[in-house]
């Protein structure tokens, strides 16, 4: 049997667990923060404070010991919350070793540094005379609720490192989770990070009571400047065309389990941030850290992205949603190709 560590056990990471464990061919470490969550997986077999109502798998065990977590695993799944995951990489590094293969499933951007999750653990990881990982980022539409249940749902492992993503793949995927494999992880990685801040605009439109074509003009155009980011950093458009790409994007900013989106639908009704986080109760809306380290990635690399650095305003600036949106619509008129200019138009 294979040995699994996921390290996180926060809804995302709970699913992941419950898929792996589904398989009857897996050892599953579950790492967990919360003394509770811990207590309920170990009680009840059911995580009450981020996944109720999911039964996990009796092969899943649950630990809050990275050592007890990570001895002897083969593949170690990083599912925490993307600013936490430099840290708890460094308390893990002790107990790593060069014959593990790494996954990213965290979607976001490190602040200060702009680096995507994978750079993080490779940085980690790899620093001191450590060793450098075999890394993989995993990244798709997929609500962690409707993947418990086991609903058909397809995702996609990126790597360099072929093996790797077979291995992945192989593991991963069963009748109801499908795992497509995908050598661009730039383009994945940003694609799942950046899809998030277009999530909590299409929320603002929903909370401001705008309709549907504003959230159709909102994702087309969204799509658009992610695209643009991911090339200059080095992705493939296509793959923005993908499950990573316009497939989450599409789910993230359309359905109603999706954080982000919801947080932006009570920025639209006028609540302050502050207050929408505190009745997350733990739970994490990623978009509010990446945001900002989306406006100085693009910055950086000269791409302008318009609806990003309006949503950076509406949550770091204290500006109204109702301002953003027309600020948006009344900008300078484009080709929306650019074609007539040589490059695409924001």
């Amino acid at each position: 049997m294979s040995e699994i560590a996921v390290v996180g056990a926060g809804a995302w990471g709970t699913s992941l667990s419950i898929v792996l464990g589904r398989k009857g061919t897996h050892r599953v470490r579950l790492w967990a923060h919360e003394k509770e969550v811990r207590d309920s997986i170990s009680s009840r077999r059911v995580n009450e404070l981020f996944l109720p109502e999911h039964t996990i798998p009796d092969c899943v065990s649950v630990t809050g010991s990275f050592e007890e977590a990570i001895h002897d695993a083969e593949i170690v799944v990083g599912v925490m919350p993307s600013q936490h995951c430099r840290g708890l990489f460094q308390k893990m590094r002790p107990f790593l070793k060069p014959g593990m293969l790494f996954v990213s499933a965290t979607k976001g951007l490190e602040e200060g540094t702009l680096l995507r999750m994978t750079e993080v653990i490779a940085v980690v990881v790899g620093s001191d005379g450590g060793f450098q990982p075999r890394i993989g980022a995993l990244s798709g539409p997929t609500f962690a609720k409707e993947v418990a249940r086991g609903d058909p749902t397809a995702i996609t492992i990126a790597s360099r490192d072929t093996g790797l993503a077979e291995t992945i793949q192989r593991e991963f995927g069963d009748p109801r989770f499908r795992v497509y494999t995908n050598a661009d992880v730039a383009g994945v990685e940003l694609g799942g990070a950046l899809k998030n801040i277009i999530a909590i605009a299409a929320g603002v439109c929903d909370g401001l009571g705008l309709g549907h074509n504003s959230i159709a003009a909102l994702i087309t155009r969204g799509l658009a400047e992610i695209t643009r980011l991911v090339v200059a950093c080095g992705g493939r458009q296509d793959t923005m065309a993908g499950l990573a790409g316009l497939g989450d994007l599409v789910l993230t900013c359309t359905g109603g389990l999706s954080r982000n989106r919801s947080v932006g639908v009570e920025l639209g009704r006028g609540r302050k941030l502050p207050q929408i986080i505190a009745a997350m109760h733990g739970m994490v809306a990623e978009g509010v850290f990446t945001t900002h380290a989306a406006v100085e990635l693009a910055r950086a690399r000269g791409v302008e992205m318009p609806i990003t650095a309006q949503m950076d305003a509406i949550l770091h600036q204290g500006k109204s949603p109702r301002d953003a949106i027309h600020d948006l619509m009344t900008r300078s008129s484009k080709s929306e190709s650019g074609l007539d200019r040589g490059k695409p138009q924001a």
